[in-house]
């Protein structure tokens, strides 16, 4: 007899929550035995949901909601030893992890052409104690990323964060970090680095144009510059999408390294949402779930 778990998060996808709920509760009764389904309420809930049916062994735990939601599941996963097959539909501004994936993005979409035949193994990241599955950002713009309204995430979608970088831009604050990255250290001076495992961040696809879902590594970029000019003239690598340092811009894939930052205190955003201070630690975890997957381009 198999089993899935549906974890909803209600605020996600406005008034079409519900009706989404349904369409994937209907579909997921015709590809399982049994389908159980949870409100999420408070943060958290999620990573309890996500635990506990990887405990009881359920066969597959799916997530309705944004990336905060998909981020919570993943988390609730990671840690067992036993982890079901993990699906998503995606109902939030950016939902980058599914842009990686090739999924639809249109939730209705997403639902109907969910394939529990159609399986990828996903690496999933860790830092320090907790997890991610798409991107850590440091310095000055994803500072600026922390601070974007959750109102104008809704109104104006990924725009909302390029229109908060660019405010910030102007007031640049470089900063000298200190890298360790596979047991090599070096000291970078930088406005912004960012750490991702997959090729769309922030909703830009292909950011990390060489990334893959499961490729065992960690992308790291910088940006190398000291004044507003320097800061400008990284744009184009940046829209480009990054396989390869330049004049402009730092790139390097690692499977475990550590960031620190000196004299000052400096925070991350993780998946979108506010994370640790520095300094801290970030591995990849290679192909630790399995996940269900869109179509492949031709």
């Amino acid at each position: 007899m198999t089993k899935a778990l549906l974890i909803v998060n209600p605020s996600s996808g406005g008034e079409e929550a519900k009706k989404y709920e349904e369409q994937a509760t209907e579909k997921l009764n015709t590809l399982f035995d049994e389908v159980i389904v949870k409100h999420t309420e408070e943060a958290g809930d999620a990573i309890d949901f996500a635990k506990e049916a990887a405990q009881a062994k359920l066969d597959s735990v799916f997530a309705m909601g944004g990336d905060g939601t998909v981020n919570e599941a993943i988390s609730g996963l990671a840690e067992e030893t036993y982890r079901p097959n993990f699906g998503f539909f995606p109902l939030g501004t950016v939902n980058d992890l599914a842009r990686a994936l090739n999924l639809p993005l249109d939730p209705e979409e997403a639902i109907s052409k969910l394939d529990i035949k159609r399986t990828k193994s996903l690496d999933v990241g860790k830092l320090n104690d907790q997890y991610f599955m798409n991107v850590v950002a440091i310095g000055t713009i994803p500072e600026s990323i922390n601070d974007v309204d959750v109102e104008d995430k809704t109104k104006f979608g990924k725009l909302a964060y390029f229109i908060s970088g660019i405010k910030n831009v102007i007031g640049t604050e470089s900063y000298d970090f200190e890298l360790t990255i596979d047991g090599e250290s070096q000291e970078i001076t930088s406005t912004t680095l960012i750490i991702g495992s997959t090729n769309s961040v922030g909703g830009f696809e292909q950011l990390f144009s060489d990334a893959q879902v499961d490729d065992g590594k960690m992308h790291l970029l910088y940006l190398k510059d000291e004044s507003l000019l320097e800061t400008v003239k990284s744009l184009p690598d940046l829209l480009t999408g990054v396989k390869e340092s330049t004049d402009n811009v730092g790139y390097v894939t690692f499977e475990k390294g550590t960031i620190a930052v000196k004299e000052k205190t400096l925070g991350t955003n993780v998946d979108g949402d506010e994370g640790p201070e520095l300094p801290i630690t970030v591995e990849i975890l290679p192909a630790h779930l399995t996940v269900y997957a869109g179509e492949v381009n031709d």
